[in-house]
Parts: C-alpha cells; sequence; structure tokens
C-alpha cells in the first residue's frame, strides 16, 4: 500500500489576529458598560463605552498597519460597533433616565439603536462606491457611531458635573436621544479625521497640545469629554460649508443624500440586470 499523503496544517499570521482581537475587547468593554449601568456605577459605565471607543479606533489602525484587513474583520468590526455604540448606549440611556417614562422612552431607545444600524450599512456600503471623488473620504455622511454613542450619553456625562437636576428629565433625555438619532442617518456631511495631513511645521504645537488634552483627561475626564463633544458638535457647521465648497468644485460630484445612497444602488443593480437580459 502505498503511503498517504500527509495533510498540511494550515497556519495564518498571528498578526492577522490582532485587530480582531481588539475589536473583540471592544466589544467586550462595551457589555461590560450594560453590566455597570444596571449596578448604577454610571461613570464606570461611561469609561467603559469611552474604552470601546478607543479600541474601535486602534483595531482598524491596526490592521492597516500590519496589512492583516479583512472582509472577516471589517463584518466583525460593524456587528461590534451596532452593540457597542448602538444597543448598549440605548441601554444604557434607559436604565439611566427614562425607565420612568414608560414605553416612549423604550420606543426612544429604540430609535436610536436602529438609526445607529442603519447608519453603519450605509457606511458599509459607501464603501463599495468607486466614484466617489478623492476629497470624500475627507467626511462621513451623517455622525459616525463611536461620536454618535459619545453624544447620546453627553447628558449623563453633564450629569456628572452640574448634578441631575435637569439634565436627568426622562423627556428631554429622549428628545435629545432621538435626535442624535437622527444625526446617525442624515446627510450632514462630518469631519473624518482619517486621512488628515498634519504639517510638520505644526507637529511641535500639536504635540504640546495633546500632551494637555492628556494632562486634562486624566484630572478631569468629565470637562474633558464634555468639551470634546461640544467642539464635535460645534464643528458640523464648518464641515458643511467646507464640504460644500469642495462639492462646487468638482463637476458631477453626487453630494450625500442620506439613506438615498441604499437606493441609487439598488437603482443601478436593477439596471444592471436588466441590459443583461
Amino acid at each position: 500500500m502505498g503511503n498517504k499523503p500527509k495533510r498540511r496544517i494550515r497556519v495564518i499570521s498571528l498578526s492577522k489576529l490582532i485587530p480582531n482581537a481588539l475589536t473583540l475587547m471592544g466589544l467586550a468593554s462595551g457589555l461590560t458598560a450594560v453590566r455597570f449601568a444596571l449596578d448604577e456605577k454610571w461613570e464606570f459605565s461611561a469609561l467603559a463605552v469611552f474604552v470601546a471607543m478607543i479600541l474601535d479606533t486602534l483595531d482598524g489602525r491596526t490592521a492597516r498597519l500590519l496589512n492583516s484587513a479583512s472582509k472577516f474583520g471589517a463584518e466583525l468590526d460593524s456587528l461590534s460597533d451596532i452593540v457597542c455604540f448602538g444597543v448598549v448606549p440605548a441601554l444604557i440611556i434607559y436604565l439611566w433616565a427614562m425607565q420612568d417614562a414608560g414605553r416612549w422612552g423604550w420606543i426612544a431607545c429604540i430609535l436610536f439603536a436602529m438609526c445607529c444600524a442603519l447608519r453603519l450599512a450605509r457606511f458599509n456600503v459607501a464603501l463599495e462606491d468607486p466614484n466617489k471623488p478623492s476629497w470624500a473620504n475627507q467626511f462621513f455622511t451623517g455622525v459616525p457611531a463611536p461620536a454618535g454613542a459619545g453624544l447620546a450619553l453627553l447628558p449623563m456625562i453633564i450629569s456628572f458635573i452640574a448634578g441631575d437636576t435637569v439634565v436627568r428629565n426622562p423627556a428631554a433625555v429622549a428628545i435629545w436621544t432621538v435626535a442624535i438619532g437622527a444625526l446617525f442617518i442624515s446627510a450632514v456631511p462630518t469631519f473624518s479625521f482619517k486621512t488628515s495631513r498634519i504639517p510638520r511645521a505644526w507637529m511641535a504645537p500639536i504635540m504640546i497640545g495633546m500632551a494637555g488634552a492628556i494632562a486634562f483627561l486624566v484630572s478631569t475626564p468629565w470637562w474633558t469629554f464634555t468639551v470634546i463633544l461640544i467642539a464635535y458638535l460645534i464643528s458640523m457647521p464648518f464641515s458643511y460649508r467646507r464640504y460644500r465648497k469642495l462639492m462646487s468644485h468638482t463637476p458631477h460630484a453626487v453630494p450625500a443624500d442620506g439613506l438615498g445612497e441604499l437606493e441609487d444602488e439598488v437603482d443601478d443593480d436593477t439596471h444592471d440586470d436588466t441590459a443583461k437580459t
């Protein structure tokens, strides 16, 4: 009898597992935020969500740095984002302020989570668009999921500084939550800093500023988070103005139109199928 061929063991580089491990760590941090919320440890709950945001930023950067990006990693990241920045903030907000609001408070939280899921689905579809102008990577359409989660938690963060008297009002929190959900699926262009380039001459001042920001974050985290989130809201009119200016100088550019991106893709597919038949 001939010798049977030996089966080769398929192996992959350890570096390809690191981004997915970071994604899973972010998912674990997001779920831990819910546990803290169930125990009414609101500050720890908010911190766990911010840790998930940091890990979400690191996993994509790490994948590109190690040249280990994959379709599996992209799908895992999207699923983790829906949980950490859609479902988890909605549950925290409900437990913190809206249990006494009855069905309307729960509906507001459901709408927030659904808008986050729609936003991520639209983002994944937009990545496959080959006709985007080169400058389009400077912007997101609508508020990205991590930023939206932070904005949704802003009333709770402010309560750590100023107390619960005003910002924990169920009606006000419900309106705020729905408004942030609307920003998820809006067509408002917001700055994306993933492709930002820093002039070499600005390196030293920016490093000093980052050191100062870290010092404030360590010593007064809630004030720092509040300032960052409010500054992000203030930046939206400037991002819109910048986007319109670039649009006006780019012939045949298609403006961001919210969920219309999904409709356009479906229509294109339909036309293609018709042409083939």
